[in-house]
């Protein structure tokens, strides 16, 4: 089985600037490099034949290129506890637009659509209960900008679990034309 995820893997330079912002919260499990995506959609487990039947999906998409710039950060919080900090971006709308057309490829070879509502971000940090507070950071880095990037391919990901976090591993990528 295959733990599966399509996501959009910004440039380096991109992520060395969100890389300079992980610091000032005590025992947040902060992303590596490697870590820094924007997922358009979380696939989950799936057999050989399913994994080989996305990638045939994800291969007959199409959406043009555009360009997009980080925007802000914020977090996520599960019953009012913080759970997640993330940077956003922006234009957000040819992100839900990819978004849209990734989850309607994968539905068509049989998988569930996504029912969680799409906010656009790239996960900095995984917060536990024992995480400090994120105010400073939020206020800190909440006017997060950079020049445009431009996308032109996405990826389809393998996530290997492990006891030091997730690794992931690029298996595919497709370009947007």
């Amino acid at each position: 089985m295959h733990r599966l995820f399509v996501a959009i893997h910004p440039p380096e330079p991109i992520r060395d600037s969100l890389l300079d912002l992980m610091e000032g919260v005590a025992g947040a499990r902060w992303q590596d490099e490697e870590q820094l995506h924007l997922t358009l959609r979380f696939i989950g487990e799936a057999d050989r034949h399913v994994a080989e039947d996305v990638h045939a999906a994800l291969g007959s998409l199409h959406h043009p290129p555009f360009d997009l710039r980080l925007s802000g950060v914020g977090m996520f919080d599960r019953r009012g506890v913080p759970s997640t900090l993330w940077a956003g971006v922006a234009p957000a709308e040819p992100v839900r637009t990819l978004h849209n057309k990734v989850d309607q490829a994968i539905a068509r070879v049989g998988l569930e659509p996504e029912h969680r509502a799409f906010h656009p971000h790239i996960t900095l940090a995984r917060l536990g209960r024992g995480s400090g507070p994120v105010d400073a950071f939020l206020a800190k880095s909440g006017a997060l900008t950079s020049a445009a990037f431009h996308v032109d391919s996405i990826a389809l990901y393998e996530s290997r679990l492990s006891p030091d976090g997730a690794q992931y591993e690029e298996l595919e990528r497709y370009r947007l034309a």
